[in-house]
């Protein structure tokens, strides 16, 4: 999972890269529209960040319910050294997806307050930040 999420997280790694690219040069500034672009990529970091999200609390869904029947079964059987090696290695899983909520919560904030920064040089060039 957490390649997978290193790879989802790639719009907001490249952030600053999308928004050098969106506020076009003077020689630019006619022919690519930078409101659209930026309504553009705010859309594609949305969905990221939905899906991520849908996705790190889908596994945490998932794994709780596993240690949930891992416990219960241990209740069952407290000599079982397997199913607490399993118990453990569940939790540790559980664990990191958990962990990994807060990682996404960094990620995103990060990537707003860029993109925020971006809309207030675009449409207040005057403004100091």
């Amino acid at each position: 999972i957490q390649e997978l999420l290193r790879v989802m997280r790639t719009i907001d790694d490249r952030i600053v890269h999308e928004l050098n690219t969106t506020i076009p040069t003077a020689s630019f500034v006619g022919k690519v529209d930078p409101g659209q672009t930026c309504k553009e990529l705010y859309q594609s970091l949305m969905d990221a960040h939905t899906n991520r999200e849908r996705i790190i609390k889908n596994c945490i869904s998932q794994t709780s319910a596993v240690v949930k029947t891992l416990k219960e079964e241990r209740e069952k059987a407290h000599e079982d050294v397997a199913l607490l090696k399993q118990l453990r290695k569940e939790q540790t899983k559980l664990k990191l997806m958990q962990s990994e909520l807060n990682v996404e919560e960094v990620v995103n904030d990060r990537s707003w307050k860029v993109l925020s920064h971006l809309i207030v040089m675009m449409f207040c060039p005057n403004t100091v930040l």
